[in-house]
């Protein structure tokens, strides 16, 4: 009797709970993405975190991201690059560790930052006083157009190039190995 009863209750229950469609978000507009770089024995160096903003027929800069301001480097939270061993940014050293990639584009050069700050949404929050490293960079035209921002390492002489591209423009950073 108490088997038949627990089995009518699980039965009932289960009926007569409403039955519900699972609903998920929409896809992101401006989804996720990672660049890596890693040494010759397939260690990690560099990881990038970033999403990836899309032209759909805008001017890009000096128009949706205006020449002179402060940018996340991508859409959403903003770019973080975490470093796995110390290097050196252009001329400047960096200890390893996570840091947020801030840029601030202009037409002829962009200033790139890495600052301390971690876990913030866009550039809203960024506070100069607690940038780690900044260096210049001169603006290069890609060769077509770049649909959605893009980042990318390339090998170099002691460690490797960091590419950022969107629209049909294009920066360089230079990161080498310390030890």
């Amino acid at each position: 009797m108490k088997s038949f009863f627990i089995t009518s209750l699980m039965l009932t229950l289960l009926f007569a709970a409403p039955l519900q469609a699972q609903e998920f978000p929409e896809a992101d507009k401006s989804p996720m993405d990672i660049a890596m770089f890693r040494a010759q024995d397939k260690s990690p160096l560099i990881r990038v975190i970033y999403s990836r903003p899309s032209k759909n027929d805008r001017v890009v800069f000096g128009e949706l991201q205006p020449y002179g301001e402060v940018w996340r480097t991508g859409a959403n939270e903003s770019t973080e690059i975490k470093l796995y061993q110390d290097m050196m940014i252009g001329d400047k050293k960096v200890k390893a560790g996570t840091y947020t990639l801030f840029t601030i584009p202009g037409e002829k050069e962009w200033t790139v930052i890495l600052n301390k700050d971690n876990d913030t949404w866009g550039a809203y929050g960024y506070k100069k006083e607690r940038d780690m490293v900044r260096i210049t960079t001169p603006v290069r035209k890609a060769d077509k157009i770049i649909e959605s921002f893009s980042m990318a390492f390339q090998p170099s002489e002691g460690g490797a190039d960091m590419l950022m591209g969107w629209d049909n423009t294009y920066v360089q950073v230079p990161f080498t190995t310390t030890m």
